[in-house]
């Protein structure tokens, strides 16, 4: 973390609550910098509690099971950022956290590794049809045979979605001697020998492996339908770590029955319990040669680290200098410290005229801006301002009587 720790806001009085059992490395983190005030509990939270925790909350941090509603963020009137101690921020409201001027971050990367090396290793398992021996052997039956098992070697693995998690899991598959061909809606790159593809058809029906790494929007939902089903490969294996609503369940359970799939792995599904221990359905239970895992894809105890380290630093450099690299709420600023200064943050609606009114009002009142920084995208604007000690005060109300301001904050 920064090794600038002086807030014009008192570090004890600065409430941070981290839900969902949080890494450990997120609380240290903040405790080693001073914050005293730092809950950490074990769950999620439903909605009508989660609006009585935040009342009072700076700092919240999440991960994938918590929402974040417009009512949650009408309660939280001191919240100023929100980290998702995850790869996405489909929980949280992020229109409603872009009124409010919440920032919100969250850990696109920080779990790549433990993904890629998990989809490696299922493809090994499903390949050689170990979940059925496994089976039998757990019931007393011997099953050895070679009959349906293959090595990985020579062939051919079918990405869809080439990103940080698909571009590595293909650097792994070439180094266990597979050929890689991959379908991205937008281009990318090849990494290695990859070969890329125009249509998500022309990977499903070559590959011998189709691993699933797609972000969840409308244009994923059920793109792994009955009809996309029908284009594999047969024989051919599924595995989805990516999203639930990607995959067209019931139709992947006809596939695999009828033989046209040899096999599953699926860690992710459509309805997925609040909690360990509830009760879990999918279509895929008691099926042959299929994984069935509990959304732990990503859940290493490296990944984890990685995260808490990852939010909780991008959290504090908000917080302590007003920076919003990775946000998905505030436009990103990256501002450095201005010696001999006071720092203040404002955040506005993006309309015509704000700039001009803030600069027309500190230079009314003969306050010199020493330096300023201005970024925004469609709903807001976040403007940074350094300005001399002595008048700091002054222009931090006059910044407040801005036209279409949504919060200022003197940070330091």
């Amino acid at each position: 973390m920064s090794d600038k720790k002086n807030t014009s806001y008192p570090k004890e009085k600065v409430n941070i609550l981290f839900l969902e059992n949080i890494s450990d490395a997120a609380v240290k983190n903040f405790k080693d910098a001073g914050y005293v005030s730092v809950r950490k509990l074990g769950g999620a939270l439903t909605e009508d509690d989660l609006v009585r925790e935040v009342k009072d909350v700076h700092l919240l941090g999440i991960r994938s099971k918590t929402q974040i509603t417009p009512r949650v963020l009408e309660a939280a009137k001191k919240l100023q950022a929100i980290g998702c101690f995850c790869i996405g921020v489909n929980q949280v409201d992020l229109k409603s956290a872009t009124d409010h001027g919440v920032v919100v971050f969250n850990a696109p990367y920080s779990n790549t590794r433990s993904v890629a090396e998990l989809v490696i290793g299922l493809s090994i398992m499903l390949i050689r049809r170990i979940p059925d021996k496994n089976n039998a052997a757990h019931k007393g039956v011997w099953m050895k045979e070679a009959k349906g098992s293959y090595e990985l070697r020579g062939k051919t693995l079918g990405i869809i979605g080439y990103g940080n998690i698909g571009s590595q899991v293909s650097v792994l598959a070439e180094g266990m001697g597979m050929k890689v061909i991959f379908y991205d809606a937008v281009t990318k790159l090849p990494l290695g020998n990859a070969i890329g593809k125009k249509t998500l058809k022309e990977v499903v029906s070559q590959a011998d492996i189709i691993t699933l790494h797609v972000p969840d929007n409308n244009a994923t939902k059920n793109l792994i339908n009955k009809n996309a089903l029908k284009n594999f490969k047969k024989g051919s294996i599924l595995i989805n770590y990516a999203r639930g609503e990607v995959v067209d369940l019931e139709g992947l359970r006809k596939c695999i029955l009828d033989g046209q799939i040899a096999g599953a792995a699926i860690d992710v599904f459509p309805w997925e319990p609040e909690k360990n221990g509830d009760r879990f359905e999918t279509p895929l239970q008691e099926l042959p040669n299929v994984i069935l895992t509990p959304h732990i894809g990503g859940s290493t105890e490296e990944a984890q680290m990685n995260i808490g380290e990852d939010v909780s630093n991008k959290l504090f450099q908000y917080l302590e200098m007003g920076l919003t690299n990775g946000s998905h709420t505030v436009p990103a600023i990256n501002l450095p410290p201005q010696e001999g200064t006071h720092r203040i943050l404002h955040i506005h609606r993006n309309v015509p005229g704000v700039l001009s009114e803030i600069n027309t009002q500190l230079s009314k009142h003969n306050i010199n801006i020493l330096a300023q920084y201005l970024k925004t995208n469609d709903e807001i604007g976040y403007v940074v301002l350094d300005v001399d000690r002595k008048i700091s005060d002054r222009a931090f109300q006059l910044l407040k009587e801005v036209k279409e301001t949504i919060k200022v904050r003197l940070l330091y």
